[in-house]
């Protein structure tokens, strides 16, 4: 879907990649630009950076160095998009904020990645810390899913068709910001209006939606609509929805055999892996 497009992607860590691995996937011509000492991604994850970058070419640069500019220009004339994970501070003393940008090359759409939005958008912060404030995380537990890398690196592809679009549409190039902070807040939103808080309706309150122990590993049963929790109770030989019959006949069989039952029976239920 997007054949001719080509992106530069000035982008290390997780969600700059994810991002820029993504607007591969849909057809267009990537290059990554990471420090001279690589991206900290190819260290601490080797199988997972090596997925991101299949197919894309990878340049190492100093974007801060002044005999790089050179380099960088050579990208950028032919680019449609310019994808950065830099704070603020760092594009401006690397001469690749908006406005020199746009005087340089106006065909050329920009989409910073900051971790929050202007003016704060040189503070310091990870997924953790943005998590922190959205309110996903529960103590002492370190979340298992990296909730606001993940959701600003959609969001990013999403504002860059966006951009690409209307320049399409009517030729003006344009630049946004997407920041971790809010990706990650509107993720909590569900949490935030009482739906997945504790007892929530989908936090625990209904024992037709929620996790049981199997007599092997643990199951997480989904059945929210009435033809589902009919089905459930079909499958499961119990007479209501009450949390500690439900229980009681998981403890039967192991999680495996459990989810093997429920496709047999429709019912939304999955073995925890």
């Amino acid at each position: 879907m997007l054949e001719g497009i080509r992106v530069v992607a000035i982008a290390t860590n997780i969600p700059g990649p994810v991002a820029a691995a993504r607007l591969h996937q849909l057809g267009a011509s990537v290059v990554k630009v990471e420090p001279l000492r690589g991206d900290p991604l190819a260290h601490a994850s080797p199988t997972w950076y090596e997925t991101l970058t299949r197919g894309i070419a990878v340049e190492r640069i100093d974007v801060r160095a002044p005999e790089s500019a050179a380099r960088i220009d050579a990208y950028l004339l032919d680019a449609d998009l310019l994808l950065t994970a830099m704070r603020a501070r760092a594009l401006r003393n690397a001469g690749l904020d908006w406005p020199r940008l746009h005087a340089r090359y106006p065909r050329l759409c920009c989409v910073s990645l900051t971790g929050e939005a202007p003016p704060n958008d040189d503070r310091a912060g990870h997924d953790l810390t943005y998590q922190a404030r959205a309110g996903t995380i529960a103590p002492p537990a370190i979340p298992r899913a990296l909730i606001g890398d993940m959701a600003a690196a959609e969001r990013v592809v999403s504002v860059a068709l966006a951009l690409l679009l209307r320049r399409e549409r009517n030729g003006e190039a344009g630049a946004a910001n997407v920041a971790i902070t809010d990706a990650a807040t509107d993720f909590a939103q569900p949490y935030a209006h009482g739906l997945t808080r504790e007892n929530g309706v989908l936090g625990g309150a209904l024992p037709a939606y929620n996790i049981y122990p199997a007599r092997e590993g643990w199951v997480a049963v989904a059945a929210l609509e009435p033809h589902f929790v009919q089905r459930l109770l079909a499958m499961l030989e119990v007479e209501a929805v009450d949390a500690g019959a439900l229980r009681a006949a998981f403890a039967l069989r192991s999680a495996q055999e459990w989810e093997q039952l429920a496709q047999h029976h429709d019912v939304p239920l999955a073995a925890i892996r």
